[in-house]
């Protein structure tokens, strides 16, 4: 059931303008616009946009995405952003090359519902991008019932350095938008550019994937003294680096969600008790799961989005599964095991490339980690573990032996100095399946 009463991001924001309008809107390269001066400066951006039922796109820098997110809330117009250089990506039956010509081609207005307030295009780390569609009621469901869990208030600050064309950046926005909190926004994930701003401003939150974490983590970067929560989401959390982080005093809280969604679905908070990997916590408020008999999770609820541009994706009762597995407990916790479309078949056995992936993690002198299979005549699917780090295949093969079966061993070793991941922070199957088949043994 969706709530009783939404609103949309421009209309946060003019609340905020009104009861606080001095506070810090958004911080951005050593400038601080104001909840005021940026509602002015958003109304004047609205102004330079035409009203459209189609969506205007905008593929620019994060700045730019969070002026236009803004400006067309105000508007009342559609926004998908894009991330820069993009503009020959997108792929449409009407796309225009011209992103500035976009409007005259650029979707058929008929084919989308009339509520749409966001698009998002999914990440396709394993070769499949849709868009997604979301409005006013999802966003700010979601953004109500993040704002309740984590909490978040007025005075509050965010730091984002997620991309803006990615439904976790975006969330951001509306989550403080809503709760009257600032945003200091950054252009993409930098190690130094992040662990100088938690040092330089009263950051609050902040959301990172796995990836970003590992980064500071092996930096031995402390978490300031005022952070009270560090999303992580966007991939499987490793013990090892769980632990790492921890002992550091980062105050994490494990999630799980996606575009679908409008991000953030279930979390893990630190009081919840003991965490083990894949362990999310409970979903928000007013959501349910199930674990389908395939195992795949279903998710229902007033953050699940309106649908896919392309059609389908939820159920006629409202259910949408999703190509993700896992169980429940008996305190209604989800556990994520995977994705269902990464299963590998090796020797007649269901392994999962996480399985093998969190195995390797434990393995002294392992940084980063990554499983895929290659086809083999023998075992089906030939198991190859891409690895970057100090420790050699003769340690690893043999910490594998002690925690694995025989069929989820890997047969083949590749060291690299980094794992392919996309914007997000998620590993790009596709590529890693290439860097082990052209890899010698």
């Amino acid at each position: 059931m969706l709530m009783a009463e939404y609103f949309s991001l421009a209309q946060h924001l003019q609340r905020a303008a009104g009861e606080y309008p001095a506070l810090p809107a958004l911080l951005n390269a050593g400038k601080t616009w104001s909840f005021k001066a940026w509602l002015a400066e958003s109304h004047t951006l609205s102004e330079q946009i035409e009203y459209s039922p189609l969506p205007l796109i905008k593929a620019d820098d994060s700045l730019h995405l969070a002026r236009h997110a803004y400006a067309c809330s105000l508007k009342n117009r559609p926004f998908w952003p894009f991330a820069p250089r993009t503009n020959s990506c997108i792929s449409h039956r009407n796309a225009s090359p011209d992103l500035n010509q976009q409007s005259k081609y650029f979707p058929d207005a008929t084919s989308m519902p009339p509520d749409v307030a966001l698009i998002i295009s999914t990440s396709g780390s394993a070769g499949r991008s849709r868009a997604v569609l979301l409005g006013d009621a999802q966003l700010d469901s979601a953004a109500a019932a993040s704002n309740q869990c984590l909490p978040l208030g007025p005075g509050d600050l965010w730091l984002n350095c997620l991309p803006l064309y990615h439904i976790g950046g975006q969330a951001i926005l509306w989550r403080c938008a809503r709760a009257m909190a600032g945003v200091l926004l950054h252009q993409g994930f930098n190690v130094e550019a992040v662990a100088n701003d938690l040092r330089q401003y009263p950051v609050t939150h902040i959301s990172l994937v796995p990836a970003m974490l590992a980064q500071l983590i092996e930096r031995q970067i402390k978490a300031p003294s005022g952070l009270c929560v560090t999303l992580i989401g966007g991939a499987a959390l490793s013990r090892p680096l769980y632990d790492k982080a921890i002992n550091l005093g980062w105050p994490l809280y494990p999630s799980y969600g996606m575009s679908e969604t409008s991000a953030q679905l279930a979390t893990f908070k630190p009081g919840d008790g003991v965490w083990h990997e894949g362990l999310v916590g409970r979903p928000m408020p007013n959501h349910e799961i199930r674990i389908n008999p395939d195992g795949r999770i279903a998710v229902r609820g007033p953050q699940v989005m309106l649908g896919y541009l392309q059609g389908g994706g939820v159920d006629y009762a409202g259910w949408l599964t999703t190509d993700d597995l896992g169980s429940l407990d008996s305190n209604a916790c989800l556990t994520v095991t995977g994705r269902a479309d990464d299963m590998l078949i090796s020797g007649g056995r269901n392994v999962h490339p996480l399985e093998v992936e969190s195995c390797l993690a434990a393995c002294p002198g392992v940084s980063d980690v990554a499983v895929t299979g290659l086809p083999d005549p023998i075992w089906g699917d030939l198991i190859v573990a891409l690895i970057v780090g100090t420790t050699g295949q003769s340690a690893l093969l043999a910490h594998a032996r002690q925690h694995l079966p025989t069929a989820a061993l890997p047969r083949k070793f590749v060291f690299l100095e980094s794992l392919p991941r996309n914007a997000a922070g998620k590993l790009d199957r596709i590529v890693l399946r290439h860097l082990a088949s052209g890899s010698a043994a």
